[in-house]
């Protein structure tokens, strides 16, 4: 039975798979997969965008070999920025919800 870890990492693969493989070029997103991918699988955080470019800004960010495609190791940095910046929000909540637990 795979673990809660591993289970992520599939899911993680698997989503990634589902929108690379909307064109001809599986194994990579084009600018319209990753617009697809995070309407769909990150609508909370590309709804707290601000800028209306910044989806060309993180497709920018995140093609470091500059070929107009995200691979999966670029595609999992994204996710790994994202996941670094929502725990820091987890730990902010924890240590509010601590604080309020210790002025009762």
């Amino acid at each position: 039975m795979p673990s809660e870890l591993e289970k992520a990492m599939e899911s993680l693969i698997t989503v990634f798979h589902r929108y690379a493989s909307q064109d001809n070029k599986n194994g990579t997103l084009s600018r319209r997969e990753l617009i697809s991918l995070m309407e769909h699988e990150l609508s909370g955080f590309l709804k707290s965008q601000k800028d209306p470019a910044a989806v060309d800004k993180i497709m920018k960010d995140l093609d470091t070999n500059g070929d107009g495609q995200v691979d999966f190791e670029e595609f999992v940095s994204l996710v790994v920025g994202l996941s670094i910046a929502c725990e820091q929000c987890y730990k902010m909540q924890m240590g509010a919800a601590a604080h309020k637990k210790g002025h009762k």
